[in-house]
């Protein structure tokens, strides 16, 4: 799907495949993203839609090895009315494994294989592109998961930023093709927010600007309790470009400590992925609380005894352990209460929880009119970004691929109308 800003310039929207079982052979992924892109598509009623793509690494090394399975890829889409300028690089590798948690880290930026996961993409997408694109985005890792990380760790991820640079420019001169790649700000890691990011990422020593710059997730913003127009600004001045924006809202507590709150948060803990907490304290200008996930915010950490597992050996993405859950920065134990909560779980934008809780569609909104609705666009790649829907209350999760497929076509259909809001145009109106 395609839009136009009042300056001419055009901004695609997309939905990620990520919320797709793994696929890790070429065919087996160009035949699932086609079925269910088709599908979404016809529920659309339009000719082209926007697939955001995940490929796990072994696909991706795969497509990027020879220009012949690519355009296998390529053609296929052609013909099911599908397209991709971006691609989701942020999961290496299972990302439906039953555990993933703090495994969707690894390998991090201080790894070659981040780096090179990340050119075959760069490189798988420039065959991918449309010819009339602009450009192409990936999104990827926001530098690595919070600790372990020093000096030498962020000296080793530079690094390999700059070698990133340096393979994009060689590929742009190689194909006439431009990808830049986002780094996404996410709970917990090294970059959360976008005064991190500019710390980490900006000014002299920084990273390439031309080629790096941020995804920014709008659910992610939001439980940072950051500002749209104010992170933006923020992003302008250190001279980061927003490369991508992920339209997904975050979970919204107003009142933790009630027990009916507490009751329908605790239906959303679950066992796959991880569901940072942030409490706001009540006060002007309170302190942010943090927990890693939703389980330590509600319950406080597990016993030692419940933190085994090889998450990142489940999801095939190296040897770090994963727990169920466990306490940020501060103070052991759940989260007082006092303030309100946001909750990193991506819940379908178009709809709103069951009460008493709340979805930041709003934030969403605003994050869209701070990209969209000024002289010139912030960005022009926008990618719909829910993954959650295979673990939602069982009540909300869609029964079969049917129901999956129309709720991608009703979260994308809800996007379309926030963008038209936030002043854009579609290049083409949805028929009844």
């Amino acid at each position: 799907m395609r839009f136009t800003h009042p300056d001419g310039t055009a901004v695609h929207l997309a939905y990620c495949t990520n919320v797709h079982p793994l696929a890790e052979d070429p065919d087996e992924l160009t035949a699932q993203v086609c079925r269910f892109g088709a599908a979404v598509r016809a529920r659309l009623g339009v000719s082209r839609l926007g697939l955001g793509l995940w490929l796990p690494a072994p696909a991706a090394a795969r497509l990027a090895a020879g220009p012949a399975a690519a355009e296998r890829l390529r053609a296929a889409l052609d013909r099911h009315g599908l397209e991709t300028v971006t691609l989701n690089a942020f999961p290496y590798r299972n990302f439906h494994a039953p555990v993933v948690k703090k495994a969707v880290y690894h390998p991090d930026w201080t790894t070659a294989e981040r780096l090179a996961y990340t050119l075959d993409c760069a490189r798988v997408l420039s065959r991918l592109l449309p010819p009339d694109a602009a450009r192409g985005s990936v999104s990827t890792v926001p530098l690595a998961w919070r600790e372990p990380w020093d000096g030498g760790r962020r000296a080793a991820a530079l690094d390999r930023l700059h070698r990133l640079a340096e393979g994009l420019a060689g590929l742009a001169a190689e194909t006439g093709r431009t990808v830049r790649v986002g780094l996404e700000p996410e709970p917990g890691c090294t970059v959360e927010t976008v005064a991190e990011a500019v710390e980490q990422l900006g000014g002299p020593g920084g990273v390439d600007t031309e080629r790096i710059g941020i995804c920014l997730d709008a659910c992610h913003l939001a439980v940072a309790f950051e500002e749209p127009a104010a992170a933006l600004d923020r992003l302008a001045a250190a001279g980061l470009p927003v490369v991508k924006t992920q339209a997904s809202a975050a979970l919204h507590a107003a009142a933790p400590g009630d027990p009916a709150t507490r009751a329908a948060l605790s239906r959303y803990t679950e066992d796959r992925f991880l569901h940072q907490v942030r409490e706001r304290s009540p006060q002007a200008g309170g302190r942010v609380r943090r927990r890693d996930d939703l389980p330590g915010a509600l319950h406080g950490p597990p016993p030692p005894a419940a933190a085994t597992g090889t998450g990142a050996s489940a999801a095939g993405t190296g040897t770090a352990t994963a727990t169920a859950a466990g306490p940020g920065p501060g103070p052991d134990g759940p989260l007082p209460g006092n303030g309100p909560w946001r909750v990193h779980f991506h819940v379908p934008v178009h709809q709103r929880p069951e009460p008493p809780l709340e979805a930041t569609q709003d934030h969403l909104e605003s994050t869209l009119r701070a990209l969209f609705a000024g002289p010139a666009p912030l960005t022009d790649h926008v990618e719909a970004e829910t993954y959650t829907w295979s673990v939602l209350p069982e009540s909300r999760r869609p029964d079969g691929d049917a129901a999956l497929a129309a709720g991608l076509a009703a979260e994308l259909r809800w996007t379309a109308g926030a963008l038209r809001r936030a002043g854009l145009t579609p290049a083409e109106e949805a028929t009844p």
